[in-house]
């Protein structure tokens, strides 16, 4: 018998998420029956306006917070197995690592957390360190670190470990110069090794030399989907798109 085709690298079915922001209001829908594919070694844009649902959608690929309805599959199996979460490289928007402790001591710990040998996390934080221009910061706390700094070292941490599922929230907010540089040569780096990318942003530019492809969220729905080239090649075409759908409209 012919071998089975490998599962997607992420596939979100009918995906429905909910918050309640007190004990008595009602319960507000951020995503609403999102269905989304992501093919092995596919480089994918999430694109749409702030507060369209793209950080919770981010949120649930990576099992930090499971859906209303709807089903999340990483590879074919829930995210947040153990095994799973080892295999993804997850840079989020904001800063949640702990503030008082070192650069280094963060990506030990992270190096520990994705099953790296005890001997192993030392030198490979001091390289990840090393490849994002942090060198001379390895024993410095994360709180003294300028905005640029941070976003390099959140790279760090995302490619870390060669994750094969790379999820990246906004990934050139506050982003400085030489961290551009880096981010680009990383995602080439990833692709190049066969890699998935996920990458969710407001500016299409971010898309431009990682994605081929992209889905457009909108008040929580994937309401449609273009070629990267498309949308860059035409600066009206996302606003166009956006302002039918603030009406109303079908497209």
């Amino acid at each position: 018998m012919p071998p089975s085709a490998s599962p997607p690298a992420l596939e979100l079915r009918g995906i429905v998420k909910r918050y309640r922001s007190g004990f008595l209001a009602a319960r507000r829908t951020v995503l609403d029956g999102v269905d989304l594919t992501l093919a092995p070694g596919e480089s994918r844009g999430l694109i749409g306006p702030n507060g369209s649902g793209k950080s919770t959608l981010l949120r649930l690929a990576t099992g930090l917070e499971r859906p209303s309805a709807g089903s999340v599959r990483v590879f074919g199996r829930p995210p947040h197995d153990r095994s799973t979460l080892r295999r993804i490289g997850y840079l989020p928007d904001g800063f949640p690592f702990p503030p008082e402790l070192s650069s280094r001591a963060v990506l030990e710990l992270l190096g520990a957390f994705h099953g790296l040998p005890r001997r192993e996390r030392a030198p490979t934080a001091e390289r990840w360190l090393e490849r994002v221009g942090l060198k001379g910061e390895s024993r410095r706390a994360l709180r003294h670190f300028s905005l640029g700094m941070r976003r390099r070292f959140g790279l760090a941490q995302a490619f870390l470990h060669g994750p094969d599922l790379l999820l990246l929230d906004e990934p050139t907010a506050g982003l400085d110069a030489e961290g551009y540089l880096v981010m680009e040569e990383l995602l080439a780096e990833a692709r190049a090794r066969g890699a998935s990318v996920l990458v969710a942003t407001h500016v299409p530019s971010d898309l431009q030399d990682s994605c081929e492809r992209c889905s457009v969220l909108f008040a929580g729905r994937i309401v449609s989907e273009l070629a990267t080239a498309d949308l860059l090649g035409s600066r009206s075409l996302l606003a166009g798109l956006y302002r039918t759908l603030a009406r109303g409209e079908s497209t």
